[in-house]
């Protein structure tokens, strides 16, 4: 295994670039099978979700727009337990079909408080896509319709996932070694 030092913390590799986009694969084929009469937004979650954001769309091959919403919830590597939207949605998203595409879900804190936005907002449908999902730690109740890889609640930096906004280049996923 690989290590890396971001700042004062060292990280170990644990899923390879090449899992990662067999998953993602997999998870465009269900979301053009799902969707295939839709035309969906795809919402991606910035800043982590750019890279699965990318990926994904490029393995869709349904009728689909792209979009990009930008809230946060972490400080370092923990939750603050709240949600706060930094750059809004600009379209008009009424009767429409949304996925909203994220990095990871953990808390859900974050996921949970962009899709009821979305809902209110007047949604048709609204289905969630994450690259990484957390369940044991999961507390929001959210279950994404579409997981490219379950993990464990440990932390995690690469493919577009930071540490205190670092570590989002590297091309594996690597989780903090303690």
């Amino acid at each position: 295994m690989t290590r890396v030092k971001i700042l004062d913390k060292e990280f170990e590799t644990s899923i390879s670039e090449a899992t990662i986009l067999e998953s993602i694969n997999e998870v465009a084929k269900r979301v053009n099978h799902d969707l295939k009469d839709e035309n969906p937004l795809m919402l991606c979650v910035l800043n982590g979700a750019f890279m699965f954001a990318a990926d994904l769309m490029k393995a869709v091959t349904i009728p689909c727009q792209i979009s990009f919403v930008k809230v946060a919830s972490y400080n370092g590597t923990s939750s603050t337990g709240s949600v706060k939207q930094l750059i809004g949605l600009n379209e008009d998203i009424k009767g429409r079909s949304i996925v909203l595409v994220e990095d990871i879900i953990d808390t859900g804190v974050t996921i949970k408080g962009l899709k009821e936005q979305v809902v209110a907002m007047g949604a048709k449908d609204v289905r969630v896509a994450t690259l990484l999902f957390k369940p044991e730690s999961c507390m929001s109740g959210i279950k994404p319709e579409y997981i490219g890889l379950t993990i464990p609640n440990d932390f995690i930096v690469g493919y577009g996932l930071d540490y205190d906004g670092y570590g989002r280049n590297l091309r594996d996923i690597y989780t903090l070694v303690k």
